[in-house]
């Protein structure tokens, strides 16, 4: 499955109409927005609810005094954030393109496209579905959950509400997926079926464990073993993960996938509590009934691994081929990428 990551956002500007439909056009099977609500709790699609990097809202005077400091998810940060502005004032905005150090020719589309509502791209989806003769899939992912719900903003409710408003709280093409197994737990109890995916971290613990429990939170580690993947399978249909847990850099400088770790032979002869990575993650989550999926591929030096990049400059196309083919060779179910038709075409390099 090839999952356009934000759209086509390696053409576009992310998270906007062109990016979603152009990810479609170039044979995406799904596209994957972010979804963070606004003050009075309509859902938009953005990388972050901090949206200076995404959007015009620094250049507009009447939101000057928006700016703002706050500390949360263990952090501070400063800009203006969704949850601070209606969804009216929202849609005055004009989306950017987020690194235009490395996709300069995305720039050319900055200030051309508003913001949009998880409402907009369910139409959006629909509308490509029809055109093209196929089942589109959206694979949504909950920002920041255990965040939001302390200030008011839950977004089991709020995205049960609007599936239900679009006619999308039954529809097989749906898979939801978060950082935090709280949301998908709540979503579970309010009956929703559609396919739950949980993203796991290299390093650290989930943000709604360290909410509740502090330096006694449990790591992303421990899901990956055994035990803790045998475990998800009992909440979740899939996981997540990034690209540098399915391959390495070796010490010669070359790259290649995990097989497994810690002196394991294989999935099927580690111990329980073994952190899996690479093909033998892979393999031991589908022995648990869990599909895996793979953030994010990216063919520009700066998001390659260091073996794959060529001497062109940051922004320049790696040896991305060579990446792709051993991220997707580890068996993943699927693969994000920012330029779905390059994953496309080693896709279809593999299968044939």
């Amino acid at each position: 499955m090839i999952i356009g990551h934000r759209g086509a956002s390696g053409y576009r500007p992310e998270h906007t109409t062109a990016a979603f439909e152009l990810a479609f056009a170039l044979g995406a099977d799904a596209v994957e927005p972010d979804i963070v609500p606004t003050r009075d709790g309509v859902l938009v699609v953005r990388h972050e609810n901090e949206i200076s990097g995404t959007t015009d809202v620094a250049d507009r005077p009447e939101f000057a005094d928006r700016r703002t400091t706050k500390e949360f998810l263990g952090h501070r940060e400063t800009g203006w954030f969704t949850e601070d502005f209606t969804w009216a004032e929202l849609s005055t905005l004009r989306a950017r393109e987020r690194v235009p150090h490395i996709r300069p020719p995305n720039t050319a589309y900055d200030g051309r496209y508003p913001i949009l509502r998880l409402a907009d791209l369910f139409t959006l989806v629909d509308e490509a579905s029809a055109a093209t003769s196929r089942a589109l899939s959206l694979v949504a992912e909950l920002k920041h959950a255990s965040y939001f719900e302390s200030i008011g903003l839950p977004l089991d409710d709020l995205f049960s509400g609007e599936l239900a408003d679009a006619g999308w709280a039954d529809d097989p093409r749906l898979v939801v997926e978060s950082f935090e197994l709280t949301v998908l737990t709540q979503l579970r109890r309010r009956g929703l079926g559609a396919r739950q995916v949980f993203l796991l971290e290299a390093q650290g613990a989930p943000a709604d464990e360290i909410a509740a429990h502090g330096s006694a939170a449990t790591p992303y580690a421990a899901h990956l073993g055994h035990d803790g993947l045998e475990r998800l399978a009992t909440q979740v249909e899939g996981i997540s993960v990034d690209k540098a847990m399915l391959i390495r850099a070796e010490a010669d400088g070359g790259v290649s996938p995990v097989p497994s770790v810690d002196g394991a032979a294989s999935a099927d002869t580690a111990p329980a509590d073994t952190a899996f990575a690479g093909a033998a993650l892979v393999d031991a989550a589908h022995s648990a009934h869990l599909d895996v999926y793979c953030w994010t591929l990216r063919p520009e030096n700066t998001y390659l691994s260091e073996a794959f990049r060529t001497g062109a400059g940051d922004g320049a196309f790696g040896r991305w081929q060579e990446e792709f083919a051993l991220v997707m060779n580890t068996g993943v179910d699927g693969v994000f990428a920012d330029h779905p038709d390059l994953a496309i075409s080693v896709r279809n390099d593999l299968t044939a």
